[in-house]
This record gives structure tokens, sequence and C-alpha cells, in this order.
């Protein structure tokens, strides 16, 4: 006689309703658990050596990032890093008035907060979710055993706070030197690269707030945009028609990020 191979769920829906109080609670760990077995689904910690990641899950938590909610404030203790495993977080410089101003962005290539990696314990930075999605968090203490006691670990750190640092001195250069609606599509671009949609969930104002000007003037240079059908706004949401007439009406910072992340970590970005 064969025996037939019942997966977890299988064997739940098996079991009489009325004999197991418990089987709602089950069905939600086993959903759970497949869940898990996906995760993490950062692609820096994916490109360790399977030992090392085996080594450092007990270390993980997974959490949600809703938009709008702040990881680390800016002066405020560098306690945990974070590595994205869906939706973006940017970096923000925040100043005396309120006012902030995006520096740089990351997704599921990278993680925050880069200081950690030089040994820092407070944050000088705002992080800030952008598009809403789910991380790994990991203590400080933890993530500095990694750096010491794992030669790949710490390598790959190293590898993408170079990374980093570049993006970062490419968006300074970027401010100065192009147009909003060049930097817009820079900014769309980016984000659809650490996302799997084409619809972004942004408003206008954060557009602006992000890029460092006024709401009508982002307004403006969005409806330009929607104009020649590369984008099409809606009710707090953004969506991108025309993907390569996007990167057309970019500035080249979006390619030389791109190929600078490429070089850097080449088994995180594309």
């Amino acid at each position: 006689m064969g025996f037939t191979s019942l997966k977890p769920s299988d064997a739940l829906r098996a079991l009489p309703g009325g004999l197991d109080p418990g089987r709602k609670r089950l069905e939600g760990m086993a959903q759970r658990m497949n869940v898990l077995s996906n995760w993490p689904r950062n692609r820096l910690l994916l490109a360790l050596p399977s030992g090392n990641l085996k080594q450092i899950m007990p270390e993980l938590e997974q959490i949600k990032c809703q938009r709008g909610q702040v990881l680390m404030d800016a002066d405020s203790p560098l306690d945990h890093v974070f590595f994205p495993d869906s939706g973006v977080v940017s970096v923000v410089a925040v100043y005396a008035d309120g006012s902030v101003i995006e520096m740089a962005t990351i997704g599921r290539e990278g993680f925050a907060s880069v200081k950690s990696v030089f040994g820092a314990k407070s944050s000088s930075s705002r992080l800030l979710v952008q598009i809403p999605g789910s991380a790994a968090k990991m203590s400080r203490a933890a993530f500095a055993r990694a750096m010491e006691s794992m030669p790949s670990f710490r390598n790959l750190m190293h590898a993408y706070a170079h990374a980093f640092l570049e993006q970062v001195m490419v968006s300074v250069a970027c401010n100065g030197a192009h147009s909003l609606k060049q930097r817009l599509a820079r900014w769309l671009l980016m984000m659809r690269d650490r996302s799997d949609d084409d619809a972004l969930l942004i408003t206008q104002d954060l557009l602006a707030e992000m890029l460092g000007v006024q709401r009508p003037t982002i307004t403006n240079a969005a409806r330009e945009l929607e104009r020649r059908g590369l984008i099409e706004r809606g009710h707090r949401q953004l969506t991108i028609l025309d993907r390569q007439g996007l990167t057309e009406a970019s500035c080249e910072c979006y390619q030389l990020v791109r190929m600078r992340l490429a070089i850097h970590l080449p088994k995180t970005y594309r």
C-alpha cells in the first residue's frame, strides 16, 4: 500500500473541523511558514554564501514598512539596520525648520544605515519609507558581530557602502546640473527599479518634498511628462506608462548610478 505525500496545508484541511478547535491557528502558522521559506528577499543578504546567511537568520526580524513611516530619525541612536525586501526607503536630511530633502534611496539591493559599517552609534539622517513593503531588521550589535566574524558579509557591506556613497555624490551633482523634469524622471525610474509595479504609491506632495521644490513646480513637471504619454497621475499614485521614454527624458545620472551599482554589486542590482 502506497503513501500519498501531503503538504502541511493539505493535511490541515483534511482534519475534521469539529475535532480541531485550533485548526485556524495551525493553518495560519502553515501560511506564515510558507512565507518565511521565501524570506529574506533582500538581494544583499541573498548574495551571501548560504552558510553565512543561515548563521545570521536568527538575528533577522521581518517587519512591515508603511508609507510615511520613520524607521530611524536624525540624531537618534543607531540601534538597528534594515535590509528592505520590498518597497523603497529614502535617506533624507532634516533641517531646523522641519523641511527635508532626499539624499539617496534604498531598495532590496542594499541596507540602511550605511554608517553602521563604520561603527557609528547614532544616525545623522532620517530613514523614511516612500513605497510600502517589508524589511529584515537586525540589531546593530548583531551587525557588528557579523562584520567582525564573516569576511564575506564584511566585504559585501563595504561594497554597498561604496556604491551608496557614489549614489549620494551623483545625486548632489544632478541637483545642480539638471532640470527638474530630468530629475523627476530619474527619481521615478529609481523608484521603479526598486519596486515590482509600474504603479507607484506616491503623491505629488511627496515628490515636491523629496526633490526640494514647491508643489506647483512639481505639478508642472509631472504634467509635462504626462502630456508626453510617459506617466499617468492618479489619486495618491503615479503610473509609469513608457519606461524607455522616461529613461530618454531623464538625465545621464540615472544610467550612471545603475552602472556604478552594477560594478560594485553585480548580484544585487538590475
